[in-house]
């Protein structure tokens, strides 16, 4: 079962992620840099999801794990944020399956190998 882990930048509270297998940041430590984060998610096998383009450009030149989804909506608001997301979330999880990144944009999403 694939695990993710929630970066500090997304909110805490979306009902599609309240379930074992999503863990936040916010839990673990919140103070972590993106360095430590990385090691965290790669020693517990987890995907990270973040709206940080840092770890979407490192993905790019690693080899999972990690891997990465990437949420590259912009600015919007939180109720915006969770509309978008929960429409597209399935799709999200299943390109995650066969990608190292998943990019989450508005109105479509991509997966990059």
């Amino acid at each position: 079962m694939t695990k993710f882990l929630i970066d500090v930048n997304l909110p805490y509270y979306f009902s599609f992620w309240n379930s074992p297998e999503y863990e936040h940041l916010k839990d673990i430590n919140d103070e972590m840099n993106d360095e430590e984060v990385w090691e965290y998610a790669k020693t517990n096998n987890l995907t990270i999801i973040s709206k940080d383009s840092d770890f979407s450009n490192r993905i790019i030149v690693s080899i999972p794990p990690p891997k990465v989804i990437h949420i590259k909506i912009g600015n919007v608001s939180l109720k915006e944020l969770f509309r978008i997301c929960s429409l597209l979330w399935g799709d999200v999880i299943k390109l995650n399956v066969d990608y190292k990144l998943v990019n989450v944009f508005k109105d479509r999403i991509e997966g990059i190998k």
